[in-house]
This record gives C-alpha cells, structure tokens and sequence, in this order.
C-alpha cells in the first residue's frame, strides 16, 4: 500500500484523537489550534507543512511541551503526506532561512532535495544536533536510501516515543 493511502487511513483511524488534541489546544492555549508554515520539499518546491500549535510568544506552552515530546504535535503531518508533498521517512523540511542560515543553499548541497522530505529522517537520529553531522546524514540517505535502512528509522523513531529520544538514538547508533 502507497505512503499517500497509508497517511489517508491513519487520518481517519486518528481522526478522534487529532479531534481531542485541537480541542484541548484550543481549551488550553486558546487562539487558533493549527499552525502552518511555509517548507522547502522535493527540488526545494514549497509547500506547507502543518502541525499543532505548541508555542505562545516563543515558548511552549505546558500542554505543547507534552505534544512536542511525544511527537503528537507532527500527527497533521500526515495530511502532507497523504497529499504527496511528504513521506513518512526523509531528511525533514526545512524553511528557506533554515537553508540560508545553514549554508545548504549552493548547488553541492543539491542532493538532500533528491527525494521527499519526511516526519523523520537519518539525521533526526543523530546522537548530536550539529549542522555538519545533519548535511552528512541527510546526505547519505538521499543517495543510499534502502527500504531496510527506512525500517530500521520507522523503528528507532517509533521506540523514541516510549523510551525517549536518547534511549532510541543509542540503540539506532550501536
């Protein structure tokens, strides 16, 4: 079965949860409960991507701080994916000023817009956050991607979600 009718299904069989998280959003945090942003997919085309609001004023809020370890906050996401712009794995979306402010604006940084950008990706793995070590990975995985190397990502993310980022990331790296 295609990513597009998989993210279709998940929607509808998640539909009473993203309901009761836009709900307590909007209890919560009042104000609109969808945020959208303008990203860079496939040949840097821009789409929107769209997630939960979790932050007020440049912080997050308490009920945003538990979407965004949980990773609820990305479950809209899979509304991109159903529309084609994204896939479940694959270097994550960027905005323009995050290609600028990383310098991933010149032609030899062309290969990480080869493929589909994803909820997750190689380099949301890594044990560091360090732009060198994100190009590298993102990198590698748009020119060596293998459905093994997709499964053992899905996995080690799905583990994240009941062991923790850290935990996941040292059992993906060993």
């Amino acid at each position: 079965m295609g990513q597009r009718i998989v993210a279709a299904v998940l929607l509808m069989v998640l539909a009473p949860v993203l309901a009761l998280i836009s709900l307590l959003v909007l209890a919560f945090d009042r104000g609109p409960v969808l945020f959208r942003q303008d990203r860079l997919g496939v040949a840097r085309r821009p789409f929107s991507i769209y997630k939960f609001k979790t932050m007020v004023g440049g912080r997050p809020t308490r009920l945003g701080a538990v979407l965004r370890r949980t990773g609820a906050d990305e479950l809209l996401q899979l509304a991109n994916i159903a529309a084609g712009d994204m896939r479940f794995i694959g270097p994550r979306p960027l905005t323009e000023a995050d290609v600028l402010r990383l310098e991933w604006d010149t032609p030899d940084h062309d290969t990480r817009w080869l493929v589909q950008p994803g909820i997750t990706g190689y380099a949301q793995l890594a044990p560091v956050c360090d732009r060198a070590v994100s190009w590298s990975l993102d990198d590698f995985y748009a020119q060596h991607r293998t459905r093994v190397l997709d499964l053992k990502i899905t996995l080690a993310s799905g583990a994240a979600l009941f062991l923790g980022k850290q935990r996941a990331k040292a059992w993906f790296w060993r």
